[in-house]
């Protein structure tokens, strides 16, 4: 006789004051005013009872465990952002010209103004959900939502890219030097 293998099954406990609910392979997780979704595979089975989310898969697989990892790392940090939330730092570097940094609340953009000399300033749209704040040559983003942080970083960094010029000699831009659990100084 074949035995049968066991299925994967993964815990979360959800901290007080934290509610979730789920609906359409969709989580949604609360905290007072702000809430997370994600939606999630449709092999990974979640049921939500009382304080726990239960994760689990019908067969034993490699994309099974790998696709139940991923779904368990997201809601940790759909958690631990509700929780404590996310800060990335970037710093503005500028060798040549003087380049000067803005935020426009209300068009939710980053202005930089005089980035190699240019004449016309730089405009980086980024997301809703994302505190701005700027100290001299720091620039700090908070988000509850880690992947609305990162990528608003990314485009920060990338909307100041230096193109069509030497590296080595024009190390003008915005760079990221520290990101949850990991510094780069």
């Amino acid at each position: 006789m074949k035995k049968e293998k066991d299925n994967l099954v993964k815990e979360i406990t959800i901290p007080e004051g934290i509610e979730s609910r789920l609906k359409d392979n969709i989580i949604y997780i609360k905290k007072n005013d702000i809430e997370l979704t994600r939606k999630f595979h449709p092999l990974i089975i979640v049921a939500i009872e009382k304080n726990k989310i239960t994760l689990s898969a019908k067969k034993n697989r490699r994309t099974e465990k790998k696709l139940l990892g991923t779904t368990y790392s997201h809601i940790i940090n759909m958690i631990k952002g509700l929780e404590q939330g996310f800060t990335y730092k970037l710093q503005i570097v500028n060798v040549h010209f003087p380049m000067s940094m803005s935020y426009d609340k209300d068009k939710n953009e980053l202005i930089v103004k005089n980035f190699l000399g240019e004449k016309k300033d730089r405009k980086i749209k980024l997301e809703d959900g994302i505190n701005v704040k700027i100290n001299k040559d720091i620039i700090e983003l908070a988000s509850c939502d880690i992947e609305k942080a990162g990528r608003a970083a990314t485009r920060i960094e990338q909307g100041t890219k230096v193109r069509n010029k030497d590296r080595r000699v024009y190390q003008d831009g915005i760079f990221l030097i520290e990101k949850p659990g990991r510094s780069y100084l």
